[in-house]
């Protein structure tokens, strides 16, 4: 019955009329079968259009691993120091810093690279966004550093790490302020002669409506610091999301009501400094221009160097004259900031 139904459908010279009716005495036909035939019937009548649905349909291609970008010549970069500091000494300790702005998609642009050039005895990150239970692969099978989370309580906001060739002696979370340290904002690593503070301090945002809270954090941190600094001198790492002074940042004149160079927080950072504290950058290289360490992703404003310098090194008085140099390592790609380097002898 089914092959003579198939036959007189498929045929294209019955009419429409015809067509319909034989389709219509074949479903009164199934319906007056016992339930247990009824449904073989309708199983044998379906059949065909579900193997051929099975056929057409595309199975979903297993997912792909996604391939890393390599946006940096490494090779092309000078990685070495011969700078003598003050005492004649050359460096024996490289620390690094570099703001990611997330941890996962620098790892995806070839960010741990880096640690193979530049070898750091100790690197600083801000803005990893990641809590631990999500690091990538590729974090926890590094095998030469410890390494220290502070995470925000919000996903995917803030964070620090520090990563340490040798274990220090003792670790700190937080600054000691229940508001800011669920934000993930600061590590503090003690060595047997300084800390190392990786820091990111509070962005005042746009229109300056978090600006009350920046000016808060200036006043704890510098606090929380001082503490730390009546013990061992201190080394401090971090985007201090400031232009300190008009040499910068590309363009003084049109940011002086923006986040990162408003009067107060240019202030802030004076006061900071004038409490104990060296910007080494500033100190090694008073007059140079064009040295900045963000970019925002618009308007091609890296490949013109329309940037800022909102990275810093800046250390205990008492260790100036340990410093050999500090670099800003422009031509690393991965975040809208750049890695920077601190070469001391201590």
């Amino acid at each position: 019955m089914q092959v003579l139904r198939n036959f007189f459908v498929n045929n294209k010279s019955l009419t429409l009329v015809t067509k319909k009716l034989i389709i219509s005495l074949e479903q009164r036909r199934i319906s007056a079968m016992p339930p247990k035939k009824r449904k073989a019937a309708s199983d044998e009548e379906g059949g065909s259009e579900k193997a051929k649905s099975q056929k057409t349909k595309k199975e979903k291609p297993a997912a792909k691993k996604k391939e890393k970008t390599c946006p940096t010549d490494y090779e092309a970069i000078d990685y070495s120091c011969t700078t003598k500091n003050k005492h004649g000494e050359t460096f024996n300790v490289r620390i690094s810093n570099w703001n990611v702005d997330g941890l996962r998609a620098w790892v995806q642009k070839d960010g741990l690279s880096f640690l193979e050039y530049e070898k750091p005895d100790i690197l600083c990150l801000q803005e990893t966004k990641c809590s631990e239970d999500k690091l990538p692969d590729d974090i926890k099978e590094l095998q030469d550093y410890k390494m220290f989370w502070h995470n925000s309580n919000k996903e995917g906001y803030a964070g620090v790490a520090l990563f340490s060739l040798v274990e220090p002696l003792s670790i700190k979370y937080g600054i000691g302020n229940d508001e800011h340290d669920t934000e993930g904002r600061c590590i503090t690593a003690e060595y047997e002669k300084y800390y190392v503070v990786s820091v990111y301090v509070p962005n005042a945002g746009r229109r300056l409506v978090t600006l009350p809270k920046r000016l808060e954090w200036n006043k704890i941190f510098k606090k929380f610091i001082k503490e730390l600094d009546k013990q061992k001198p201190v080394i401090i790492c971090g985007d201090m999301n400031v232009a300190h002074s008009e040499i910068d940042l590309a363009n003084p004149k049109t940011n002086t009501k923006n986040a990162g160079f408003t009067k107060e927080e240019r202030e802030g950072m004076t006061d900071f400094l004038s409490d104990g504290y060296v910007d080494t950058f500033r100190k090694l290289y008073p007059d140079q221009t064009g040295a900045y360490t963000f970019w925002t992703y618009m308007r091609n404003a890296r490949s013109n160097n329309v940037g800022w310098r909102l990275d810093y090194f800046i250390v205990s008085d008492r260790l100036v004259d340990n410093v050999c140099d500090n670099k800003i390592r422009s031509g690393v790609f991965g975040s809208d900031h750049c890695p920077i380097t601190l070469f001391m002898n201590i």
